[in-house]
């Protein structure tokens, strides 16, 4: 009984914050008297704490409820919200790494700036394009779509952040990054000089480079100290991993000497180059490795197809129904197919080696044939019939089994004239007139 009169008088005394007041006259002197008179036992060290009764349970009444919770921040202006967001990224610093209060902070302090962007002045907005070092940057928009900064090579955070690519070369980076940019734009360089390097991997070695970045002149190594050195497969100089992402691309040089299409590791630079290059028509194989044709026959066929549209290019500028039906227009992806048969782009030989090129352009081929021999009056009009044996039907200079005089493209059947000693019959009689025309007058035997 001792015992617990002494428990209730030191609970009534150090527990109930509301009659503390009360009892500091009346009972502070017997509240020491009884604790000078008789201490609470103590747990001895080891013991679960519920095995002792005489323990003061903890209430809970000690903690502070009306406190602010972390990272809990009211703000209803920009000011208040920025000072909330700075104080948000203060708590997530002082707390435990990977703990829940640091996630819920995180979140909290993410729903802040998502706040502070609705809430932010128009006029502070940043320009929706931008023009530097020959980069045209265009603000996006899309706040779902997660990319990476190509200039600190960090992941750009589209619900948050600010973030613009060049509408010439693709180049992405955050706004904060904008003004640390120092890559002109490869587009430039396509506009100004379009050409590949041809030569496999022209690697010069690390002390060419001063064992510095190709790009940035940040020091490199093989070893990785200060930083990983990394090849380029198309220009063979080195990068710094800021630089050299191991991009895949396909190489051109490779492409034309080895028929080899396997992607190898190229740098951010030129890869971009690599990309917009991909369908300009600047290879001019027959110069470049003219035994390419011998070796590739999907290439002699490519050839020929192209061969015979440019014959066919004639009709149609010629022919209202095909202009009205816009029949080029089937290859305005490839232009350069009506304007030559020489110039190929590296799209044209990959297509073309995974057989993509030679149906669409063989589907191409028939449609256009089929417009000038069976669908158009007029474009069969302008036929032609054999000179050499004036027998069968009529001849068009894209048939398989004609030929055409180089001379005065006049069109035969193979069999007639595969004799290189017959004479084009149109040439003779061009020829003879030519003669009669410049033949000079003999001497007036009257005079």
């Amino acid at each position: 009984m001792e015992y617990d009169e002494k428990l209730a008088r030191f609970r009534q005394v150090h527990l109930n914050p509301f009659n503390k007041q009360q009892h500091e006259q009346g009972a502070g002197e017997e509240a020491l008297d009884i604790t000078s008179q008789a201490r609470l036992p103590e747990l001895p060290p080891g013991e679960p704490e519920s095995r002792c009764p005489e323990r003061v349970m903890d209430l809970g009444l000690s903690e502070d409820h009306f406190a602010r919770p972390v990272g809990l921040f009211l703000a209803s202006d920009v000011q208040q919200l920025r000072q909330a967001i700075q104080e948000c990224k203060q708590v997530i610093l002082d707390l435990p790494e990977h703990s829940e209060k640091q996630k819920d902070a995180v979140v909290r302090l993410i729903h802040l700036r998502l706040k502070l962007q609705e809430l932010k002045d128009p006029n502070e907005d940043e320009p929706n394009i931008r023009v530097l070092l020959e980069h045209r940057f265009y603000k996006e928009k899309s706040k779902s779509v997660k990319q990476t900064c190509d200039k600190c090579n960090t992941v750009i955070w589209g619900l948050i952040q600010t973030w613009y690519t060049c509408t010439g070369c693709y180049y992405r980076c955050h706004s904060k990054c904008l003004n640390l940019i120092s890559k002109p734009c490869v587009r430039s360089k396509v506009s100004h000089q379009a050409e590949y390097e041809l030569n496999i991997c022209p690697e010069a070695g690390l002390d060419s480079q001063d064992y510095r970045c190709a790009e940035c002149r940040a020091p490199i190594s093989l070893r990785g100290v200060p930083s990983e050195a990394r090849q380029c497969d198309y220009t063979g100089q080195y990068y710094c991993s800021h630089c050299h992402w191991n991009d895949l691309a396909v190489i051109p040089a490779r492409v034309v000497h080895n028929w080899d299409f396997e992607p190898r590791k190229v740098s951010r630079g030129s890869m971009r180059y690599l990309a917009l290059m991909m369908s300009r028509p600047v290879l001019r194989l027959r110069e470049i490795n003219p035994l390419l044709f011998n070796y590739v026959e999907e290439l002699v066929e490519i050839r020929k197809l192209r061969q015979d549209i440019l014959l066919m290019k004639p009709y149609f500028i010629t022919c209202r129904e095909a202009m009205a039906a816009r029949l080029l227009l089937q290859l305005q992806d490839r232009q350069h197919f009506v304007e030559n048969d020489e110039m190929y782009s590296v799209q044209d030989l990959l297509d073309t080696h995974t057989g993509r090129l030679g149906c669409s352009l063989a589907e191409t081929h028939t449609l256009f044939a089929k417009h000038i021999k069976l669908d158009c009056e007029r474009c069969q009009a302008k036929g032609f019939v054999c000179e050499l044996c004036r027998e069968g039907d009529v001849l068009f200079p894209f048939d398989s089994h004609t030929s055409v005089c180089a001379d005065c493209s006049a069109v035969f059947h193979r069999d007639c004239y595969y004799d290189n000693s017959t004479t084009c019959p149109r040439c003779a009689r061009l020829t003879l007139r030519k003669q009669s025309l410049f033949q000079e007058p003999g001497p007036d035997l009257d005079a």
